[in-house]
């Protein structure tokens, strides 16, 4: 992404769910720091050190936190760091959920998932995007200026599958939260949108989510690195009259009727 069209110059962007080097989280912070911005990056562990290690080598100025993002004391303590290292934050990626080193998914059945994995998941999925921006917000809205953009899915607002019913109701919800917020906050240079990516090849990926990938009309799952290209687009000031919104970033999957093996149809 061109540094003489998007430049973050002056500005500080915190973005969760960094930890991962292949993951969309550390893509799109390395993208705003290549664009001139100052990071800050957050994950559950110590792997995030590395990761700022590895932006600093890039001549970016990181610092990194490690923080349980479903404790919202937690959220607070963290929030107040960034704020005490760096002054402020004009930036935020909502990247962290899904999955957490450590922790497996729970993909049952609607009938076989228990109530704790529902909690779990809502926790996970949506509490944590609520927790964080609750806690930046004020931040923003005392500075007159703030970006704010969630990572959805296309799992939930557009589609679903098997055994992803809390997931597909928690990056929904999303959504509607996050347009609640561009309606209330918009008046004070505070815009929030989302984007839904679909299948994306990280390290993380099964073999089925790259077999979903290979049948996309663009016969193949997305770089992270594609996904966080959206994510700054609408992490900067350029994107100025964008909020509420949610971007699509699937290569096409959710447009096409027919999903199923190209040989037997196109």
């Amino acid at each position: 992404m061109a540094k003489g069209f998007i430049n973050f110059e002056g500005q500080v962007a915190l973005v969760t769910g960094a930890g991962s080097p292949t993951g969309i989280g550390f893509n799109a912070a390395r993208i705003i720091g290549e664009c001139g911005g100052k990071i800050a990056v957050v994950a559950t562990t110590e792997r995030i050190y590395q990761r700022v290690e590895e932006l600093e080598a890039l001549g970016i100025e990181a610092k990194g936190y490690i923080a349980n993002l479903m404790d919202r004391q937690q959220v607070n303590d963290m929030v107040k760091a960034v704020i005490a290292d760096f002054g402020k934050i004009d930036v935020l990626v909502n990247n962290a959920g899904m999955v957490q080193v450590g922790v497996e998914e729970d993909f049952s059945g609607f009938l076989e998932m228990t109530y704790e994995s529902w909690d779990d998941s809502i926790d996970r999925n949506l509490n944590i995007p609520f927790n964080v921006t609750k806690a930046v917000l004020p931040y923003m809205v005392e500075a007159n200026y703030g970006r704010i953009v969630n990572t959805s899915s296309v799992t939930g607002p557009i589609v679903s599958n098997p055994g992803e019913g809390a997931y597909s109701a928690a990056k929904a919800a999303i959504l509607g939260m996050s347009r609640a917020i561009a309606i209330e906050f918009g008046d004070r240079g505070i815009t929030i949108n989302n984007v839904l990516p679909g299948w994306i090849g990280t390290a993380a990926q099964t073999e089925a989510e790259a077999a979903g990938g290979l049948n996309t009309p663009l016969r193949r799952s997305a770089r992270a690195e594609e996904v966080a290209n959206a994510i700054v687009f609408l992490a900067s000031k350029e994107a100025s009259y964008i909020t509420g919104e949610a971007i699509v970033v699937d290569g096409g999957n959710t447009i096409q009727e027919y999903k199923g093996p190209s040989e037997l149809y196109y």
